[in-house]
């Protein structure tokens, strides 16, 4: 029987910092040594980072384009689907992988989580969103240390899915 690579989504914001984008960097490194693909929105920022991180480790990239063209996808990027969806193309970014990996991020990366939550998707975050539930902080977004724990435990959750 044909085994399919893992894929991990990795969102982040598109104007993140640069020690966000090291992270991400990092984060695609580490999935690309480990034989996962990586998953993003296809554009800037985080999502450049961590498919130049991936691409330098050997590894394949996807970018779920919110327009029309390919093109407008960032060089890193392997395999561009253009989807014309907008913002919409946040939930296929949040459903496509086996887990997903937060890092920074705004509002667009809020949308995924989101999605990532109410879909059942183990989401592990770094530097992101925290959240609150009648004054007491959620786990439900696993908080790692460092791009290789992260990595680590994404690809955990996602060989348990």
């Amino acid at each position: 029987m044909n085994q399919r690579p893992i894929i991990i989504s990795v969102i982040g914001g598109s104007n993140a910092a640069q020690k966000d984008l090291d992270v991400a960097y990092e984060v695609g490194l580490e999935l690309a040594k480990r034989g996962a693909i990586v998953l993003c929105g296809g554009l800037r920022g985080v999502m450049e980072a961590v498919c130049k991180g991936a691409k330098e480790g050997g590894g394949t990239t996807i970018g779920i384009m919110p327009g029309n063209s390919a093109a407008d996808a960032n060089q890193y990027v392997d395999i561009a689907i253009p989807t014309g969806l907008g913002y919409a193309r946040n939930a296929i970014v949040a459903r496509a992988g086996g887990a997903i990996i937060a890092i920074d991020g705004a509002y667009g990366t809020l949308s995924e989580i989101g999605h990532g939550l109410g879909d059942g998707t183990p989401i592990v975050g770094l530097n992101t969103w925290q959240f609150t539930i009648d004054g007491k902080v959620d786990t439900t977004i696993d908080k790692a240390e460092s791009p290789l724990e992260a990595v680590e435990k994404a690809l955990e959750y996602a060989k348990a899915r």
